[in-house]
């Protein structure tokens, strides 16, 4: 049994890829070819967004929106403490602190109650300059945006949505990559719309944000690339990558639609054994995971093991606890509902080809365990 089942789902697109890199083998244009240009056209018209930049990972897709913000030294930036540490990686990287928030326990989002805490905490401090906030759309679902921006609004602080996980999903009607004024996604294989290596997009909706980011993306380049106006990164997606994406694009939507159908069945299967995860009214999942909770977390998963099946924890280490982070003087305690969820958290298989039979089985052996 797959974790994730890339090769049933290569089946159906193989013919596709193999001939978008024999156009990319004819053309030679391996890097921003005419492939670039036409999947950042068809995910801007997916997400509904006027702009899409296209980038070489899902962590240049949050780097480059704080480049263009100017964030550094003195500036805190507000994010999730249970999400992978490319979300807080990012910011530390262009000088600023990330300040951690603890998160809601049933979507495991960003806790807004909290968020807002921590800026009124930091503001009277007087020691950082509040400058912004990254939600994460964990698991697929996005976060509470309705409240996050009347926060930001609030504060005055920018909002950049990490839709690493949520590539297909929806608040309200509104797809995610376009819940705030700039957002991130990943391209990474095991994503609801992965490539076969790395790869990201950034969506926004302003113009001269965009113009930036195409700047950054190639070393801050201005007319050409031997013109530098600004000190940017190379964090350009090759063209393979996108030959690969614009395969799976056709079939996406489709997918996106049999994840609906597989977590439900988990839904139905696994009530009463496990805590299953809670999808607020609004929201449509993208199920890049499918988590749940177990106090006897390690009991169920040798059972799944036993039985062949294989698990994945998301994630044993909020990031407040990570050595990485140690100089900002969190401890264990300080975000007890993360913590918590850390130690219960586990993932089953979870794919668009995820056989109700396979379900089943799974089903069986964590009532087992």
């Amino acid at each position: 049994m797959q974790f994730i089942d890339l090769a049933t789902q290569q089946k159906r697109v193989r013919g596709q890829i193999e001939a978008g890199f024999k156009r990319i083998l004819d053309h030679g244009q391996y890097i921003l070819g005419p492939e670039i240009k036409e999947i950042e056209y068809q995910l801007a018209a997916y997400v509904n967004m006027p702009y899409a930049v296209s980038v070489a990972s899902g962590t240049d897709a949050l780097l480059m929106p704080l480049m263009v913000e100017k964030t550094g030294p003195g500036d805190a930036v507000f994010t999730s403490t249970f999400t992978f540490i490319a979300t807080a990686e990012v910011i530390a990287l262009t000088g600023a602190t990330p300040v951690f928030v603890d998160i809601d326990p049933e979507t495991f989002n960003i806790d807004p109650h909290g968020l807002e805490e921590a800026i009124v905490r930091v503001r009277g401090e007087n020691k950082l300059t509040p400058r912004g906030i990254i939600p994460v759309d964990m698991f697929g679902q996005p976060a509470d945006y309705k409240a996050i921006d009347a926060i930001a609004d609030k504060y005055g602080l920018f909002v950049l949505e990490d839709a690493a996980q949520s590539f297909g999903a929806s608040q309200d009607g509104r797809k995610a990559g376009a819940l705030a004024r700039v957002a991130g996604t990943s391209f990474f294989p095991a994503k609801p719309l992965g490539c076969y290596g790395d790869g990201g997009m950034i969506f926004t909706s302003s113009k001269e944000i965009q113009e930036q980011l195409l700047s950054i993306r190639v070393h801050g380049q201005g007319v050409d690339k031997y013109t530098n106006v600004r000190v940017g990164i190379n964090g350009r997606m090759d063209s393979l990558q996108a030959a690969v994406l614009l395969a799976k694009m056709a079939i996406f939507p489709g997918e996106i639609e049999m994840r609906q159908e597989v977590a439900a069945r988990y839904d139905r299967l696994l009530e009463g054994s496990v805590t299953v995860p809670k999808v607020r009214r609004g929201n449509i999942s993208a199920w890049a995971q499918y988590s749940v909770l177990h106090p006897r977390r390690d009991a169920v998963i040798k059972k799944l093991r036993d039985a062949g099946i294989p698990t994945a924890v998301y994630y044993p280490i909020p990031l407040h606890l990570q050595e990485a982070f140690a100089a900002l003087g969190c401890r264990r305690g300080d975000f007890p509902v993360a913590e918590k969820i850390a130690g219960e958290i586990f993932s089953l298989p979870m794919h668009p080809y995820l056989e109700a039979q396979a379900q089943e089985k799974i089903a069986a052996a964590v009532q087992a365990g």
